[in-house]
């Protein structure tokens, strides 16, 4: 079968595979679109520091079943359009144990500690698949990387009295602007491309801030009467928006950190204190997070061409890759249709 391939750092390229074999309590998927994540493209850079090399990448999942082992439920029938939760858990660790299995010590993500998904057929546990019959090939491929916004915004306990500033508009800051506004707060998205803000803007957020041409500062104070937003949710994973989240949330506010910034970041522990904040860390996501994604695309429908920037063929997949690690702020998402 084929699959692409990140072979080193700066390299990849479409390989042939195995067919791999499928167990009792596995299915056989055939794959129909599987989109570009930011990890994957750390790992094209060589910025990952939990992949090894060579790595098939890929977890945003849209497929079919093709084959289901003996033990797999009825339910899961081949032809059934599904979705896949792409993270391991072991059970057994501190956060298994709370049944935070998003928190996994040990988790292995598709495409990041495992070979991922860019190929023509993966093997899965049935216990991971998330099927819809209601949600196009395209919708299931979005709604993993939805669900980790959506994640962020739980954690922070937002409500219709919150203001929410989202520090990033790519796709996991786009899915905190829609969970953030499906929860009524206002919602204030901070990016650096104009094109990004304008569909944070389609897609609910109230306010926008270029800060690359804006003062972000008093824009913020500004549009919060100065007060500072109640929550910050960093999804740029910049060490800039870091440092400005702690500047900028309100006193008593609590701020959500996704983004890897990839270096150590000084903070003034002053406005720690001060503003007695809370920091909160926001990693993956879970079942229920998948099913709030699936709800607000089969209610909502968004507009598919405000969050896909690309379909790509296999073979186009390695240039469509250089091309996003070149200007990586035009790009919201790059699916590879297989």
């Amino acid at each position: 079968m084929k699959a692409i391939e990140i072979t080193k750092p700066g390299t990849i390229k479409v390989v042939e595979r195995p067919m791999p074999g499928h167990g009792e309590d596995e299915v056989l998927l055939k794959l129909k679109y599987v989109g570009f994540c930011g990890s994957d493209l750390s790992t094209y850079l060589g910025k990952n520091p939990m992949v090894s090399y060579p790595r098939i990448p890929g977890h945003e999942i849209a497929a079919v079943i093709e084959l289901a082992g003996s033990r797999v439920p009825e339910n899961f029938k081949p032809g059934k359009n599904v979705t896949v939760v792409p993270y391991t858990n072991c059970g057994q660790c501190s956060a298994c144990k709370k049944k935070r299995f998003n928190a996994c010590r040990y988790n292995q993500t598709l495409g990041v500690q495992r070979d991922g998904a860019m190929a023509e057929y993966l093997v899965i546990p049935w216990q991971k698949i998330v099927e819809s019959e209601s949600l196009s090939s395209i919708q299931l491929a979005l709604v993993e990387p939805l669900t980790v916004g959506f994640h962020a915004i739980d954690n922070a306990g937002v409500t219709d009295v919150d203001t929410v500033l989202i520090f990033g508009c790519g796709m996991i800051g786009t899915g905190a602007i829609v969970r953030a506004k499906l929860r009524g707060a206002t919602v204030i998205a901070v990016d650096i491309d104009d094109a990004k803000l304008e569909i944070a803007g389609q897609l609910g957020a109230t306010y926008l801030i270029n800060s690359n041409s804006q003062d972000l500062h008093a824009e913020v104070q500004r549009m919060t009467n100065g007060d500072g937003p109640s929550i910050v949710v960093e999804a740029a994973g910049n060490p800039l928006t870091y440092k400005a989240a702690i500047e900028e949330i309100g006193f008593a506010g609590r701020v959500v950190c996704i983004g890897y910034a990839g270096e150590e970041i000084a903070f003034s522990t002053k406005l720690w204190v001060q503003k007695e904040l809370e920091i909160l860390g926001s990693r993956n996501a879970t079942p229920s997070d998948f099913e709030a994604v699936i709800n607000y695309l089969k209610q909502a429908k968004p507009d598919e061409k405000l969050l896909v920037s690309k379909i790509v063929s296999v073979e186009e997949a390695p240039q469509a890759m250089k091309e996003w690690s070149e200007a990586p702020g035009k790009v919201l998402k790059i699916l590879v249709r297989f």
